[in-house]
């Protein structure tokens, strides 16, 4: 199987970048399909078979798979296999497969999306008064299953939490609507830097020039139709500018 470098690279500035001001990466991930042609900057999404190529792409994205299946991939030569709801239902798996396996081959997989605020009446009176609580006072992501089910664990604090336990790459997919999003994105980079990658969630085609300008990304992931497109999703951009 041959492999073919897909990756797009956008100088920002025609000064030398200090190393967090880089030039923009931008990737595309796959499903896995038996034959499928894999580039070696492909993020391909774990499936039956995956194992054959995983030595020839860049990382294998596992959503569902247990501990054991990152095992099986990383034996296979994966580069990095970013974990999902492995690292969700038992953290200590990031632990044990970092101490044996190395950080820089675990990262995690993280679909996330604006945490609901709900609302409560406190019912014991305070001098008359009563009020309404917010379940949150302040927005945050919070990270789904991969069933687009919510966990109420807020991402900002699980990524970090999953850094401490060894995980040395992140891939974060998220739908960025508004102002709010773009802040939430941007205070993460801060965060993680170069560490993390973002791909939209569900926007088939995003606007990118949002999210390069506001929301501060360097190092975006796309899938492979918004990836051929991806001139023209930058093109917006410098139309901004």
């Amino acid at each position: 199987m041959q492999s073919a470098v897909v990756e797009s690279t956008l100088v920002e500035s025609a000064e030398p970048p200090a190393p967090e001001q880089s030039a923009l990466t931008v990737r595309r991930w796959l499903t896995y399909q038996e034959d499928r042609e894999v580039a070696e900057d492909d993020f391909i999404f774990d499936d039956p078979g995956a194992e054959a190529v995983a030595s020839l792409c860049a990382g294998v994205i596992l959503p569902t798979g247990d501990e054991q299946r990152a095992a099986t991939l990383l034996a296979s030569g994966a580069a990095c296999v970013f974990v999902g709801e492995a690292a969700l239902n038992d953290s200590t798996a990031i632990d044990r497969l970092v101490a044996k396996h190395g950080a820089e081959r675990i990262g995690i997989y993280a679909p996330v999306r604006r945490q609901s605020v709900s609302w409560s009446f406190e019912t014991v009176s305070n001098a008359d008064f009563k009020t309404i609580t917010p379940s949150h006072c302040e927005p945050a992501w919070e990270v789904l299953r991969a069933d687009g089910t919510g966990t109420g664990t807020l991402a900002h604090w699980w990524l970090a939490a999953m850094r401490e336990q060894g995980a040395s790459r992140f891939l974060v997919w998220v739908d960025i609507l508004d102002d709010t999003d773009l802040n939430l994105c941007a205070g993460l980079i801060e965060e993680l830097g170069r560490a993390l990658w973002v791909g939209p969630l569900a926007e088939a085609m995003p606007n990118l020039a949002d999210w390069i300008d506001f929301g501060q990304c360097k190092q975006i992931v796309l899938s492979a139709a918004a990836y051929a497109q991806r001139d023209s999703l930058l093109g917006q951009m410098q139309d901004s500018a």
